[in-house]
């Protein structure tokens, strides 16, 4: 088996929980060739991993894709999505293929009715399942996240106070049910004792704005402001990182950080929580159990279905504070 096409489109979380995948089928194939296709917008995530040896995006036309996969005559195409467009990519290649179960019944039963049949297992351990077919074993040595080195963000270009440590805070997610409302998050920034950097998108900016307005200790709004690499170095300089379900909290795991992760609509239970080597990570997952209207979604929406936000609202600040210190 010389040539692996391995398959997942987006997005930087779900990317970087492959990386173990990745590693492994390099190591463990004798002279394997391993290619990747993700789409176009999450190239950086993947673009300096040493062990993929080549790199395809997938930008507007999946039939321009496959006019280029079709070249290179692959031997196994691992499909870590595995969705409808995967699937065809996959069938029109006309390759041996590979992939995980997705349990979306067992989610649909959750989400719909409560009703747990979901196992206790990491998505990145149903991939090593799929795996078993070519002799691929985890190696449990986790995730990575390679810098560019050109996005390596020093230190020295913040504020003075933040040289002797601060704490990471990623206020964004990719959907409003798995963020903490901006009150609550100015809550617990002013019962911490560290400078804090802000993390997020552009959308994030203006509540990072908001956040230093009403906060009693020293902030850097980095919300917008980088890229996904320089957003990663701070993460991988912080001491600590509070952050909701979102790609830099898999980041963080990837360089061990201690996480304190929240959880609104979203739960671990999905199997995205954070992974670390040897299954050995300084991790605290904060959550409102035993809501009946939780999880709502496999994903999130832009506002609470019920309208009274309970998920994160009654998130306990005092145990997150707790678990930072």
């Amino acid at each position: 088996m010389k040539k692996i096409l391995i398959i997942r489109f987006s997005s930087i979380g779900d990317l970087v929980l492959t990386t173990p995948v990745i590693r492994c089928v390099k190591n463990q194939v004798d002279g394997v060739e391993v290619h990747y296709v993700c789409k176009e917008r999450f190239s950086e995530v993947l673009e300096h991993n040493p062990h993929i040896d080549k790199h395809f995006y997938l930008e507007n036309s999946l039939k321009a894709l496959l006019s280029e996969l079709k070249k290179e005559n692959y031997d196994l195409i691992i499909d870590l999505h595995n969705n409808i467009r995967t699937r065809v990519l996959s069938s029109r290649l006309g390759v041996k293929r590979i992939t995980f179960h997705k349990l979306n019944y067992e989610k649909w039963l959750l989400v719909n009715f409560n009703i747990y049949k979901l196992p206790h297992i990491s998505i990145v351990d149903r991939y090593f399942n799929a795996l078993h077919a070519i002799d691929v074993n985890n190696d449990n040595q986790g995730l990575e996240y390679h810098i560019n080195p050109n996005d390596v963000v020093d230190v020295n270009t913040l504020p003075p106070e933040f040289k002797s440590g601060y704490i990471g805070f990623v206020i964004g997610a990719a959907h409003y049910t798995k963020k903490l409302p901006v009150n609550k998050i100015i809550s617990v920034i002013n019962k911490l004792n560290k400078p804090v950097v802000l993390l997020g998108g552009k959308e994030d900016a203006n509540n990072a704005e908001k956040i230093i307005s009403e906060s009693k200790i020293s902030i850097y709004n980095a919300c917008g402001k980088y890229t996904i690499g320089q957003s990663a170095s701070l993460v991988k300089q912080a001491e600590s990182i509070i952050t909701h379900d979102t790609g830099l909290m898999h980041i963080a795991a990837a360089y061990n950080k201690k996480i304190i992760s929240v959880w609104g609509n979203t739960i671990p239970e999905f199997g995205m929580y954070p992974y670390f080597k040897n299954g050995d990570g300084d991790s605290t997952m904060l959550q409102v159990n035993e809501l009946s209207c939780r999880p709502c979604s496999k994903i999130g929406y832009p506002r609470c279905p019920k309208g009274h936000f309970k998920c994160m609202q009654l998130i306990d600040e005092e145990k997150l504070i707790e678990a930072v210190k």
